[in-house]
């Protein structure tokens, strides 16, 4: 990734770590058509980047992760539009094998919980709130949260969510199950960059493998079909094509920790 300052959205790498940042504070960083298209352009460039492992996704000040879709924009005629990846370039990205923690930081609303749960772990601050309320304005959650939520939490659960657009706190999404960890505000991003550091001490072409193999394998018809199946997936076959693979088992007979290279 070149370095590029963006209008929108604010992007820190620290080693192989990649830190986003929605940065539309005045508006509880909801989201209107040009922050998609940058967006689209970061996570391009973090899929791309050899060198970053893991990203890092949260809002910036102290009141919203993203409260969405930016409404007001659109009753004022503001232009609208996404790109082909989705919401914040990022709920139809069903090609990124890298993992993404989203570290909520206050409201994570319609879109805004969309893009939540379109990362692999969801770090939550205890201020954390979150909901689909788009039936409430004449809307529906149609950039992945009718479909994610009910897989990750079970179809019950997500229809008392979905169905009455209620909110809901981090602790009650700890118990739901799509919530990892709920930690006190200031806590929050340390408790992100342990998540990320913890995953940066696997390989990575284990984990782009390993999560390519589960959203695959998750769309397969039976349990056998997955697993006959995911010898194909093109992260599993890049994983035995790579260093990481022959470094893995070397470093352990050698009892040295691993030096990964991600290739």
């Amino acid at each position: 990734m070149t370095d590029k300052t963006y209008e929108f959205v604010r992007v820190e790498r620290n080693g192989p770590i990649t830190t986003i940042t929605l940065n539309r504070p005045e508006v509880m960083n909801a989201l209107h058509s040009a922050a998609h298209f940058e967006l689209a352009e970061v996570f391009d460039g973090f899929a791309a980047d050899p060198e970053q492992w893991v990203g890092i996704i949260t809002g910036a000040g102290e009141r919203a992760f993203s409260a969405g879709n930016d409404l007001k924009h659109q009753a004022g005629g503001g232009k609208m539009g996404s790109p082909s990846s989705g919401f914040a370039g990022l709920t139809s990205r069903f090609d990124l094998t890298k993992p993404l923690i989203a570290a909520v930081n206050g409201v994570a609303m319609g879109g805004g919980f969309e893009i939540a749960l379109a990362c692999d772990l969801i770090i939550a601050s205890e201020a954390a709130v979150f909901a689909l309320p788009e039936p409430r304005v004449g809307l529906a959650a149609l950039a992945g949260g009718l479909h994610r939520l009910p897989r990750q939490i079970g179809l019950k659960r997500a229809m008392g969510m979905i169905l009455t657009g209620r909110r809901v706190s981090a602790k009650e999404g700890e118990a739901l199950g799509f919530v990892n960890e709920v930690v006190a505000p200031d806590q929050l991003m340390a408790a992100a960059n342990r998540w990320a550091a913890l995953i940066c001490e696997c390989s990575p072409m284990s984990i782009r493998a390993s999560k390519d193999a589960i959203h695959r394998g998750l769309d397969e018809p039976t349990l056998e079909a997955a697993i006959k199946g995911q010898i194909n997936y093109p992260a599993v076959g890049a994983m035995f094509r790579s260093a990481d693979f022959v470094e893995g088992p070397m470093a352990f007979a050698q009892k040295r920790a691993p030096k990964w290279t991600g290739a």
